[in-house]
C-alpha cells in the first residue's frame, strides 16, 4: 500500500495540468530524494485534482515508509525514481507535446514508464517477501511489464474523450492515422463514416492490448499468497471487462464509458481465485469476439486472439466433459504451475462457499421472520 501511494502521489504530479513544467520536471526527477525526508508535503497542485491530498498529506505517507525495512523501502525508492524521470523526459519531448505518441514502439515505452514499472516494483516485492515464484523476477520483468501495459492500454483507449478535453492524447498515431488524419475528428465529426472508422480505430487499439493477455494470465498463476493475489487481479479483471465495454462501442468517441457497479462488485467477488479469473477472461473473450462487426478490417485478427485466448483458458481448465475418460491431456508448464496451486485455490474456494452460505442462512432468517410478521398482521 506504501509503494501504491507513493506512485499515486507522483503520477498526480505528472498528472497535474495546472502544474509550470519548470516546477513539474525538477519535482517529477527528484521524487525520489522526498522519500529521504520524514515530513515533506506539496500544497500546489491544482484545487481540482482528484488526488492532492496524497501530497498534502505525504508525511503520513512517509512515516508508514521509513517502518519499512531497508531493502524494501530501495524498492521503493528505485521504481520511483526511475518512473519520475521517465515521465520528466516525456514532458519535455517537444514532439509528444506536440504529436503525442508517434509509433506503438512510444506507446508501449510511454506505458512502461507509467505503469510497466509499478508491475516491476510489485514483483520485486513480492518476490522478497516470498509471496509469488521466485521465477517472476527471472523473465527480466516481461511479464511484470505486461501487467501494466494492459491497464494502461485499457485506460488510454477509454480516456479518449477526456484526454481530448484536456488538450492531451496517448492514442498512437501509427495506428489512429490509418483512419482519420485529425484524432479529434472521431468525436467532432459524426456522420456516420467518420464514426464508422472511429470504432474501427478503437478495435485496433484493444486488439493491441489483448497481447498481452496471455502474459497477464500467467502472471496471476504465479502469485500464491491469496492477499497478494486479490491486490494483483482486480484491477487485470477489471481491465477485461473494460476492453469488452469499450470494444465496438461509440460512446468512447463522446462520453467516458465505465464499468455498473453491480458488475464490478461481480468481478471482485469473482476473482478471488485462480479458476475465478480464468473464468472472468474466457467470459470477456467471448464478449468480445460476438461484438465484432465483419466490416472491421481487423475482424479475423480479433477472432483469431480471441481463439488464442480461449484456447489458453481451455487448457488451463478444460471445460468439464471436453476430454473423455481414459484419456490423458499432454501437459504443459502452465498445467504444472496450476497443480502446485491447487490447494491454495481450493482453500479459498472452501471460504467463499462458507460466505455465500452464510449469507443464504441470514437473508433465509429475514425471510422467514417478515413472512411471520406478515402471517401475523393478516389473521388478527
Amino acid at each position: 500500500m506504501v509503494f501504491y501511494l507513493v506512485l499515486r502521489a507522483l503520477d498526480t504530479v505528472e498528472d497535474d495540468m495546472t502544474l509550470d513544467p519548470s516546477v513539474k520536471i525538477p519535482m517529477l526527477r527528484e521524487f525520489d530524494q522526498k522519500l529521504n525526508t520524514k515530513d515533506w508535503t506539496f500544497n500546489g497542485s491544482g484545487p481540482n485534482e482528484a488526488d492532492r491530498i496524497v501530497l498534502v498529506e505525504f508525511d503520513n505517507i512517509l512515516s508508514e515508509y521509513h517502518k519499512l525495512k531497508p531493502q524494501y523501502q530501495d524498492i521503493v525508492k528505485e521504481i520511483t525514481f526511475k518512473m519520475g524521470n521517465g515521465m520528466a523526459d516525456y514532458i519535455l519531448d517537444d514532439n509528444f507535446n506536440t504529436n503525442g505518441v508517434e509509433t506503438i514502439k512510444d506507446y508501449d515505452l510511454y506505458c512502461h514508464y507509467v505503469a510497466g514499472l509499478v508491475g516491476e516494483g510489485l514483483t520485486k516485492l513480492m518476490v522478497l517477501a516470498k509471496f509469488s515464484d521466485n521465477s517472476l523476477a527471472d523473465d527480466g520483468f516481461k511479464k511484470s511489464d505486461s501487467m501494466g501495459l494492459f491497464l494502461q492500454k485499457t485506460n488510454i483507449i477509454r480516456d479518449y474523450h477526456e484526454d481530448l478535453e484536456d488538450g492531451r492524447s496517448f492514442w498512437p498515431k501509427e495506428i489512429w492515422s490509418k483512419y482519420t488524419e485529425s484524432l479529434p475528428s472521431f468525436h467532432e465529426d459524426k456522420s456516420p463514416k467518420s464514426q464508422e472508422l472511429g470504432l474501427n480505430c478503437i478495435n485496433e487499439l484493444v486488439l493491441n492490448s489483448m497481447s498481452h493477455v496471455k502474459d497477464v494470465l500467467e502472471y496471476l498463476s504465479l502469485v500464491k499468497d491469496p492477499s497478494s493475489f486479490n491486490f494483483c487481479a482486480i484491477p487485470q479483471v477489471m481491465a477485461i471487462a473494460t476492453l469488452a465495454t469499450v470494444y465496438n462501442n461509440p460512446k468512447v468517441l463522446h462520453q467516458n464509458v465505465k464499468l455498473r457497479k453491480g458488475t464490478t462488485c461481480g468481478l471482485i467477488l469473482q476473482s478471488r481465485t485462480f479458476p475465478g479469473v480464468v473464468s472472468i477472461f474466457r467470459h470477456y473473450a467471448q464478449v468480445i469476439n460476438h461484438k465484432s462487426s465483419v466490416q472491421d478490417p481487423n475482424y479475423l485478427k480479433i477472432g483469431i486472439k480471441c481463439a488464442e485466448i480461449e484456447k489458453f483458458c481451455e487448457l488451463m481448465y478444460p471445460t468439464p466433459g471436453a476430454i473423455p475418460k481414459g484419456v490423458n491431456r499432454n501437459q504443459h508448464a502452465i498445467n504444472e504451475v496450476i497443480g502446485s496451486r491447487e490447494k491454495i485455490d481450493q482453500s479459498v474456494q472452501r471460504r467463499i462457499d462458507q460466505e455465500n452460505f452464510n449469507t443464504n442462512v441470514v437473508f433465509g432468517g429475514v425471510f422467514l421472520v417478515l413472512i411471520g410478521m406478515v402471517l401475523a398482521i393478516f389473521s388478527t
